[in-house]
Order: structure tokens, then sequence, then C-alpha cells
């Protein structure tokens, strides 16, 4: 089983494996609540004015204090750039200005899962009793595409009768059929049978840390696809801190890291996504390879 929050620290393991620098880090030692203006860490070396990364949230440190190991966080500081302030546990680590923060991280998933598609397709399968006189039924709202329409014989053998004469109809009239798709089936099929229809859908979008992979749809070989397009989009912006270049400190970094940098791992991460990308189309069209049906 592998959660979102999994996809996160898989994609960000991959990107610090393509650079040399690794963010300072210490952690919590009493819990924060969502309002709070301060809060206090193991190690207060580490603590600099700017950027920590708690859990998913960006925080702007305003000041701190090397005595007491405490970071004072100014009014607008919590919840920073488009995060959420929330509660966080002690013993949770603070990351001092994040590379790769985890927020940005999960926004390029989920656009990493919305763009594989019409490439890569989740498959499901609807059922429902053929009834005399009845040809068109009604298809599920999520339905793109039909692969394979079948019907039940009868018999002990209970096997499956691929069905060649349907018609799908994604414009029909929503007033009568609530998804506004359709399938018509134009073949002498026993009345009570059951039909099983697989259809397309698009990648259904994570949302939660604990939502697991396979509510996408996708198959579970898909995960490195997801990982390397959320990988090459969050690699491009590294070259984004040093583009001004007018503090020593930047000078420095840009010595051994020119400009420019960052779009060449970005390339090379989506030249390795685009294989694995049609690696698993491949797959796809093995599985599910073009039949022949007819419309009329």
């Amino acid at each position: 089983m592998t959660l979102f929050s999994d996809l996160i620290d898989e994609t960000a393991l991959s990107l610090t494996g393509y650079t040399n620098r690794q963010d300072q880090a210490t952690y919590l030692t009493s819990p924060m609540a969502a309002t709070d203006l301060t809060f206090q860490v193991a190690d207060g070396t580490v603590l600099t004015r700017g950027l920590v990364e708690i859990d998913d949230e960006l925080i702007w440190v305003d000041s701190f204090d090397r005595t007491s190991n405490t970071a004072t966080i100014p009014a607008y500081g919590r919840g920073f750039r488009d995060t959420t302030a929330t509660t966080h546990t002690a013993g949770t680590r603070v990351t001092i200005t994040p590379s790769f923060p985890r927020s940005v991280i999960r926004r390029n998933i989920q656009q990493a899962i919305d763009a594989v598609y019409p490439d890569l397709f989740g498959v499901y399968y609807t059922l429902f009793t053929f009834q005399a006189a009845v040809t068109t039924y009604v298809l599920p709202d999520e339905c793109v595409d039909v692969l394979a329409a079948s019907w039940q014989t009868i018999g002990p053998s209970k096997e499956w009768l691929p069905i060649r004469h349907y018609r799908v109809d994604r414009t029909a009239n929503p007033i009568v059929w609530n998804s506004g798709k359709t399938i018509s089936i134009r073949e002498g099929i026993i009345p009570g049978r059951q039909i099983m229809v697989t259809y397309t859908k698009k990648p259904t979008v994570l949302q939660y840390d604990s939502d697991d992979f396979s509510m996408t749809g996708l198959e579970d070989t898909c995960r490195e696809v997801i990982v390397l397009g959320a990988a090459y989009r969050t690699a491009m912006y590294l070259d984004f801190g040093r583009v001004p270049a007018l503090s020593a400190e930047a000078g420095a970094m840009g010595q051994n890291n020119p400009i420019g940098s960052a779009v060449n791992i970005g390339r090379a991460i989506q030249n390795l996504y685009q294989q694995r990308l049609q690696i698993e189309i491949r797959r796809l069209e093995a599985q599910f390879p073009p039949r022949t049906h007819y419309t009329s």
C-alpha cells in the first residue's frame, strides 16, 4: 500500500539524490498550536531568519534566541506561501529553508497525476441487467470511453460473451440520463442476463496524506511515473533562487551550482519520466488492445 505521504517522501528522496545540497534540520521540543507565534527546537544553532518547514506548513521566522532555542514568528508568518497553519506535535522535524517544500511537491504530484491522462487512465467496470425491449442504458459520470462490453450466458460455465454491436453516446440528454452518457446495445441478448461494461476514466487526484495510490485508478507500476513527473516539475524551481545572485552567499553557491544546472537536472528527470511513461502506455495497450465493434 502506497499512501500520498509516501509519494511525497519518494519524490523528495529522488530530488536530493540529484543535488549536493542537504537541508539543515532540528525538531520541536514542545507541541505547537495553529495560532502559536513562537516555537522551541532542540538545536537553536541551526535557526536563521527566514523560512522553516514543519510538516507541510511553511513558517516565516522573524527572530530567534539561541540561548532558549526559541523562534519568534510575526503575525503574518503562519501558513506562509499559501500553506495551512495547523498543529504540530513535539518531535516533529523542523527543516530550515527547505530546498523542496512538501507543499510544492504535493501540488506537483497532483499535477503529475492529472497530466498523464489520456496517455494513462483508470480502468473500471459497471454491471447492469439487460431488459426486454430496452436498448439504451446509462453509464457512470466518470466514464470517458468504453473499452469492451460483454454479457454472461446461461449455464454452469458462466461464460462472458463479447458484445459486438453497441454505440456509446457521450452527449446524451442529461435530463433523461443523469450522467449524460449512455450505451445502446443492439444484440440478441437474453433478458435478465448481466451485462458488464469496461470503461476508462480520468485518474483521480489524491488529496490527503492517507489517500492510497490505488484511489487514482492507475496501476501500481505507474507510481514511478508520477514520482518522476513531480520531480522534474519541482527541480525546475531550483534556479529561481539564484537568479538575482546579489549576495556573497548566492555567488559562492553559483560557483558550485551555476544557473542553468537545475534545468539540466529537470531535463534529465523528464527524460526518465518520458521513458517510464512510454513503458506504461505499452502495458495498457497490451492489456486492452483495440476491439472492433459496430455502432450502427
